[in-house]
């Protein structure tokens, strides 16, 4: 090879490292905005084009500081270099989250990525009510020296004049504390300075986790008003409109060192009886209804109310607890209830203990106690309290008032004269029980068992099966308990025969008072056990006779 040929192999390849650097230049993916300052609430447009086939641009990494909204894409043929190639665009419009300096993020499209950008985002101007504004936002905070743990209402109001298309109201939660939504916004007329706005009002539960300052950054409203109607306050016909209140610093106080536990710092609680027993039955249960109200706390801080103990003096139970949440102008406020069936075990005096709650006061500094007064209660016999024991007779001497103890020989019975006398009574007995067997009428062999009669009562089976469709469950109880002579629900499950019933009242009494079953459920149970009456122990079913009757027609 000579060396005009080295020199002419030279050129090509050259030429050739040419055409792939520029090859590669145009497989960079190229990404620009179309402008790089804006004010709060506007919007910007993010560029995107690259030549690799097929390629799309990955937008998940924007959310985290912008709200995407409309995209777009295209391809078009370029010439560079004198080379020809298909080119992509792709475009996709930005609002910022926030103000500030934003990052827009590399992208990646394809094997490739983009070089990340700088967007800077003006702040909407801080408006009040004092002004003409055509929207201004307000942030309410019920304690701006609040302790860690204590719950704190923020409230956000936004103003505005006209109609909105759309928007939105944002709060961004603070270093070191949680925030949280509760309910749901508001909406009212208000008039300020003659001028009539309409306002959106919505909560938040702010939870301070340290001590020390707590930077809470004001709230920031921005949307578009319908029609353009806000393009003369703005000097623009876009219609977009952004307002922000004023930024606040808490003061977040530690836990006192003489903190109660469990640590429940509340602005005010009060307790109350909602139903108190005036009589008291041994066996019968009665109802107590206990109501808490707190202002500065919910539901996940609050403790549940205590179920008073009362040892064998009397069985208690104690209903779920009922709760309440709202807001008070600012200020969370909890309200819950809380019923306990007490029955008492025997009769007497009953005290039945006042429930008590520690409490910090978050106004005072100080650490509360709210309390309930005892309940007093003469505690009657039940209709089956057994009478107490015979007293036991004297065996030798009995003492006479008013004299010396003089000794009274009892003259001693036969051993065998009781146990002789039973044995002769029985023997009669079973003589007469085979002679009325004898006399009785054939009766057909039933399909299945029947139903055992029940036991005389104050009431009968089609009040039972009234109660089971339409009453309630005490009357249920209250009519088994007639029908089986005795006066509670344990007595009752104890003279039942059949398993069933019995499993169908000990489960309505798990959904009456220890939280179980559902109260429907139990019912149903009800239903379906006592469907053919109650059976009930120590009574047999008639059995059809092994034999013919001696005599078929006689009497």
């Amino acid at each position: 090879m000579n060396g005009h040929d080295m020199r002419t192999g030279a050129r090509y390849l050259l030429l050739a490292w040419l055409l792939l650097c520029a090859g590669t230049a145009l497989a960079q993916p190229r990404a620009w905005l179309d402008r790089d300052r804006i004010d709060a609430g506007d919007s910007v447009t993010l560029n995107i084009e690259t030549d690799q086939p097929g390629a799309e641009p990955d937008y998940a990494p924007l959310q985290a500081d912008f709200i995407l909204g409309e995209r777009s894409s295209g391809r078009q043929v370029r010439m560079a270099n004198g080379r020809v190639g298909n080119i992509a665009l792709f475009g996709v419009v930005l609002t910022p989250r926030r103000g500030g300096v934003l990052e827009v993020p590399a992208l990646r499209v394809g094997a490739q990525a983009t070089a990340p950008l700088r967007l800077t985002v003006q702040d909407a101007p801080v408006a009040g009510r004092d002004g003409n504004a055509p929207a201004f936002v307000e942030t309410e905070v019920d304690d701006a020296h609040p302790y860690v743990q204590q719950s704190v209402g923020v409230v956000v109001r936004l103003y505005y004049a006209a109609q909105l298309a759309s928007g939105e109201l944002d709060l961004d939660t603070p270093a070191n504390a949680s925030l949280q939504r509760v309910g749901n916004d508001r909406s009212f007329v208000r008039e300020i300075g003659g001028r009539h706005y309409n306002v959106v009002e919505r909560r938040f539960l702010l939870v301070p986790e340290r001590s020390g300052p707590l930077q809470l950054a004001g709230a920031r409203f921005s949307g578009r008003g319908v029609g353009g109607l806000f393009g003369d306050f703005f000097g623009r016909d876009n219609g977009r409109l952004s307002a922000r209140a004023p930024d606040q610093t808490l003061q977040v106080r530690p836990l006192p060192d003489a903190a109660p536990q469990p640590w429940l710092p509340l602005k005010e609680l009060q307790l109350r009886y909602l139903t108190r027993p005036q009589a008291a039955r041994a066996g019968e249960a009665l109802t107590l209804e206990v109501e808490a109200r707190a202002v500065g706390a919910t539901r996940a801080q609050f403790p549940d109310l205590p179920v008073p103990s009362l040892g064998d003096a009397a069985q208690v139970f104690a209903e779920p607890v009922q709760y309440d949440e709202r807001f008070d102008g600012a200020s969370p406020q909890l309200t819950l209830t809380r019923r306990y069936a007490i029955v008492p075990r025997q009769p007497g005096a009953l005290r039945v203990p006042g429930i008590r709650l520690r409490w910090w006061d978050v106004a005072t500094g100080q650490e509360r106690v709210a309390s309930l007064p005892a309940l007093e209660l003469q505690v009657a016999p039940g209709s089956t309290v057994a009478a107490p024991p015979p007293l036991a007779q004297p065996s030798a001497a009995t003492p006479v008032a008013g004299g010396d103890a003089v000794a009274v020989a009892v003259p001693a019975r036969p051993s065998w004269l009781w146990p002789g006398l039973a044995a002769g009574f029985a023997l009669l007995w079973l003589v007469t029980l085979l002679w009325g067997l004898s006399r009785r009428h054939p009766v057909a062999a039933p399909a299945e068992r029947a139903a055992v009669p029940l036991p005389k009562g104050r009431h009968a089976l089609a009040d039972l099966r009234r109660a089971l469709d339409i009453g309630a469950l005490d009357e249920i109880v209250r009519i088994l308990a007639g029908m089986a002579g005795v006066g509670s629900v344990d007595e009752v499950v104890a003279r039942l025969d059949d398993p069933t019933q019995r499993q169908a009242l000990e489960r309505m009494q798990c959904a009456r008072w220890g939280g179980g079953d559902d109260l429907a459920q139990a019912r149903e149970c009800l239903r379906e056990a006592f469907r053919g009456g109650p059976r009930w122990r120590g009574t047999a079913t008639p059995q059809a006779p092994v034999l013919a009757p001696l005599y078929p027609g006689g009497r």
